[in-house]
Order: C-alpha cells, then sequence, then structure tokens
C-alpha cells in the first residue's frame, strides 16, 4: 500500500509541474518563482546550488531534461496521456538510476529497481501504441 502511494504522490507532483498543463486548476503565478539559496525551482526548473549533493544533482537533472522534453499537446486525450506519461515514466528511470547509483537504504534501492522494471516495460508498451497510432514517442523539437 505504501508503495501504491508513493506512486500516486509522485505522479500528483509530476503533473502539477508539468509545464503544458491546458486548463490549470487554480491560477498561475504572475511571475516564475526565483530560485532560493538552496536550489528551489526557478520558472519551475531545479537551479542547481552550490553544495548539492551527487544524488540532488542527478535528480534536478532529471526533471529538468524532463521537463525540457515534454511533448507539446495535441488536442487529442489518449495520444497526449501516452506522450506526456512516456516522459514521466523516462525520468522516473532516470531518478531510480540515481537511487541505484547513490541511495544506500535497501527498501529504497529495491524500489528504484522496482520503478525501473515496471517504467521502461511500460516505456516499450507506450512506443508499440504510439507506433500503432502512427504518432512519434519523439518530443517535438
Amino acid at each position: 500500500m505504501k508503495r501504491i502511494s508513493l506512486v500516486l504522490a509522485a505522479c500528483a507532483l509530476a503533473t502539477a509541474c508539468s509545464p503544458q498543463a491546458e486548463e490549470p486548476a487554480v491560477a498561475a503565478p504572475e511571475a516564475p518563482a526565483a530560485a532560493d539559496a538552496h536550489g528551489g525551482m526557478e520558472g519551475g526548473m531545479a537551479a542547481p546550488a552550490p553544495g548539492d549533493s551527487v544524488a540532488t544533482q542527478g535528480y534536478k537533472a532529471s526533471m529538468n531534461t524532463m521537463m525540457e522534453a515534454m511533448p507539446a499537446f495535441t488536442g487529442d486525450a489518449d495520444i497526449d496521456f501516452m506522450k506526456q506519461m512516456r516522459g514521466h515514466h523516462v525520468a522516473a528511470v532516470s531518478m531510480a538510476r540515481v537511487e541505484l547509483a547513490q541511495g544506500k537504504d535497501a527498501q529504497a534501492r529495491n524500489l528504484a529497481q522496482e520503478v525501473i522494471t515496471a517504467q521502461e516495460r511500460e516505456i516499450t508498451l507506450i512506443d508499440a501504441w504510439l507506433a500503432q497510432k502512427g504518432a512519434s514517442a519523439a518530443p517535438a523539437a
């Protein structure tokens, strides 16, 4: 049950951080937030900060890469879901690899490996589905 809660929380966070929300549930801030002294968010991106650990650098890079690579919405709910989900899955695999490289806790490392296995399988399914629909999995350049 804890794993499901973690996955749901991660999905909610990733969705909230998506740079291309069609209709925000709440009004967007007037100006992007500035990075704080601890490497907070700057314009939706995780800004590097002095003293970031190797793991923090890796997690921030994963999130920034995801945000930059997200494809534009097409207006087709199914294709948009699959493309956006693919981007989130790629980021999840990247973050899990950071955990395996830097983490020490056995439960966290086990979950990271499970995330990699599940998300890579789902990326393969998404890619096949998109190919069947004639939609490219690659983000628009």
